[in-house]
């Protein structure tokens, strides 16, 4: 008995320490008056930059943001301003990117057109016209563990012997156009005029920081897309024309592909990941096999091996040129096909050949939104 009971103890004590790994507390933010930690992180600008590196600033603003989260790229735009509003006066404004890539899920880009790896922060910046530099600290992560962000976006604010006088959010409403960073504006007019900060420190609303022990879940997320059913179904034309109407409140992407062409099953897999991202959305994706009807069982074979569990359609006509003219007249017949489809029918984006991912994601993201 005393043996059962210690085997019981040791492993309760192993659970125990497993949950501790898996889901460690997360750090706490930097207290009000505490020195700036040093850093040293890579910009998208090629250079490499320290907290000296912002010396001459009369004040410094430290921004942790990210490009997928909705919340960051709902303050975008304030954030742009509010660096142009603020240089001439002594203010450095800088953004650091704080997530491991690798911890962020597929379905949790669902409004973006675009993960959290250092080469997309380059896109981004380059497509948003940030004037402020943009760090990477996804590779290590050692700077977001020293400040303790909560949140994406979450601001420090830091005086000239950068002591900590701010923390927290931009302002109080996430909506575009509805606010102007009030929160951050006060604190750096307060520290320019050389006064306490009215608030020194307020709450954030955005996304979770994705920590690289957060990698598990985006690999459960994967091994529990693997085991979804994967379907192929006949269609007629008359229910192709109706699915290409579109009569529903959905953005549906559609992509016509062969087993027997190797463009078609080489970008599949991008499909299958766009579908991943936005399924939860107001989107659907789905598959027309333009296989002859005798070969359905190949190419449910071929799309069960892709993890498809989207909605896959097969012709069930071996008369090609009918397909065509359903699926678009403007179609030249060349495989893949592709189409984004707006609800009501209007095509927003048709493509012969292979689709270039980052255009497909834009299109649609732009229709779904950005923002909650």
């Amino acid at each position: 008995m005393l043996r059962f009971n210690l085997q019981r103890c040791l492993f309760v004590c192993c659970l125990l320490l497993l949950a501790t790994q898996c889901f460690a507390a997360d750090p706490k933010p930097l207290a009000i008056g505490a020195q700036a930690p040093d850093f040293s992180l890579p910009g998208t600008d090629g250079k490499t930059y320290t907290l000296q590196s912002f010396a001459d600033a009369r004040v410094l603003a430290i921004i942790f943001t990210c490009n997928h989260c909705p919340t960051a790229q709902a303050y975008e735009d304030r954030m742009i301003a509010l660096t142009a509003d603020y240089k001439a006066k002594g203010v450095a404004v800088v953004a650091v990117s704080p997530n491991d890539p690798l911890a962020v899920s597929l379905d949790e880009l669902g409004y973006s057109d675009m993960g959290d790896t250092f080469e997309e922060m380059r896109v981004r910046v380059k497509e948003k016209g940030y004037n402020f530099p943009y760090l990477y600290d996804g590779e290590t992560q050692k700077m977001a563990l020293a400040y303790g962000p909560a949140a994406t976006p979450h601001v420090f604010v830091f005086d000239k012997q950068r002591k900590l006088q701010y923390t927290g959010r931009l302002d109080s409403s996430e909506k575009p156009g509805s606010a102007n960073a009030e929160d951050t504006r006060a604190a750096l007019d307060a520290l320019l005029a050389g006064k306490p900060v009215p608030v020194a420190k307020t709450k954030t609303f955005g996304c979770s920081i994705k920590w690289a022990d957060k990698r598990q879940m985006a690999e459960r997320a994967r091994a529990q897309w693997a085991k979804e059913e994967v379907t192929l179904d006949l269609i007629d034309a008359p229910a192709l024309k109706a699915l290409l109407q579109n009569d529903t409140d959905k953005v549906r992407l559609v992509n016509v592909w062969a087993t027997w062409c190797g463009p078609c099953v080489m970008e599949l897999p991008d499909f299958v990941d766009i579908n991943r991202m936005y399924r939860n959305r107001d989107f659907e994706f789905i598959t027309i096999s333009a296989d002859k009807p005798d070969k359905k069982d190949k190419a449910l074979a071929a799309l069960k091996k892709l993890e498809a569990s989207n909605t896959n359609y097969l012709f069930n006509s071996e008369d090609k040129y009918a397909l065509i003219e359903l699926i678009d007249p403007e179609w030249q017949g060349a495989l893949p096909y592709t189409l984004l489809i707006e609800p009501g029918g209007k095509v927003l984006y048709r493509k012969q050949g292979t689709i270039v991912p980052f255009e497909m994601k834009k299109a649609i993201v732009e229709k779904v939104g950005r923002y909650y």
